[in-house]
């Protein structure tokens, strides 16, 4: 009997302890888990609320300048850590121009740019054309044939996978005169790019498409879904002391933080621009934690462009400060 009972006693024992044991376990793994995710989520939490992508302009110099083929820029946005393309139709001139654009031209154009970037495993996203005539131009005439000069252009976004053709709105200097004639171009070229599910998209880029106010009423008249803005944090020069020399600074200069905020509520991209960098990184003349602020509380989780235009900085140089510029400022952001 006695010996029975210590057995029995022993044989708890050892139950008890088992099931300790294990429930010990389990909770040494749910507590492991739980402070696993919780450092999972820091991690997210950290992550600019935005994608990054490189602006081809950002490399002009290297292009016009020195040489280095267009069709490289798939392979070097990647080297450098973005994941969209936004292209410019100029960099692909004398190629095209020569060709006058037929549509051999631009087939080989569209075939090239999208080997590169399936190859190195990029995004398509934009074209920003230049050089295709005023789209705001008095003249009807000639601003239906801008109009049409673009059309190849969506054509070529859209066999290229990418949401968006950047457009100029250069024409009439009377804000009332240049506010029909933006509407009228625009809804045009709008039409179309329906067909071919192409959004058209007008960046701040001199003139009275530098005013956001006026801008942004032009959004509202067109009033079609895909027709929205590209807001450059740096393009605010509504009119130059020297029209053939930028060098000579801005006579009237449109508020750039006002303006972002202007054009936000139609953004479909975003453009970061900068040109000189002072001893913390920050850019000299742009705020970028005010300007990320506008950009995120207008709830814009796209991506943004990186577009140096710097002189002091090489331009590798000047697009990895601005990337990092771009990711510290978004620390900052509320």
């Amino acid at each position: 009997m006695i010996k029975n009972s210590i057995v029995n006693t022993r044989i708890k024992l050892l139950v008890f302890i088992l099931i300790t044991t294990i429930y010990s376990c389990k909770e040494v793994k749910k507590e492991t888990s739980e402070k696993e995710t919780t450092k999972e989520e820091v991690v997210v939490s950290t992550n600019p609320f935005f994608k990054l992508s490189l602006a081809q302009w950002s490399i002009h110099t290297m292009i016009k300048e020195e040489g280095v083929d267009p069709y490289t820029f798939a392979e070097k946005a990647k080297k450098w850590g973005f994941s969209g393309l936004e292209y410019v139709s100029q960099l692909y001139n004398p190629e095209l121009s020569k060709a006058n654009y037929s549509k051999e031209a631009m087939a080989s154009f569209v075939e090239k740019c999208n080997a590169e970037a399936k190859k190195h495993g990029m995004q398509n996203l934009i074209i920003m054309i230049d050089g295709q005539g005023k789209l705001a131009v008095s003249d009807a005439k000639e601003r239906k044939i801008a109009v049409e000069k673009h059309y190849k252009w969506v054509d070529a976004a859209a066999a290229m996978g990418c949401h968006s053709i950047r457009v100029n709105l250069a024409g009439s200097d009377i804000p009332e005169e240049w506010k029909k004639n933006a509407v009228d171009g625009l809804t045009q070229l709008a039409t179309y790019a329906k067909t071919k599910s192409i959004n058209i998209i007008v960046e701040n880029h001199g003139g009275l498409s530098s005013n956001g106010a006026l801008v942004a009423e032009v959004m509202e008249l067109v009033n079609m879904d895909n027709c929205g803005t590209l807001p450059d944090f740096g393009n605010f020069c509504i009119k130059r002391n020297d029209k053939k020399d930028r060098s000579k600074g801005c006579a009237n200069e449109y508020d750039k933080y006002q303006g972002v905020k202007e054009l936000m509520p139609r953004a479909k991209a975003v453009s970061a621009k900068t040109h000189d960098f002072d001893v913390h990184g920050n850019e000299t003349e742009i705020d970028y934690v005010k300007m990320l602020q506008i950009v995120k509380d207008a709830g814009y989780t796209g991506f943004i462009g990186v577009e140096y235009e710097g002189k002091i900085l090489g331009e590798e140089e000047g697009i990895l400060a601005t990337k990092k510029l771009l990711v510290n400022a978004s620390k900052k952001v509320k």
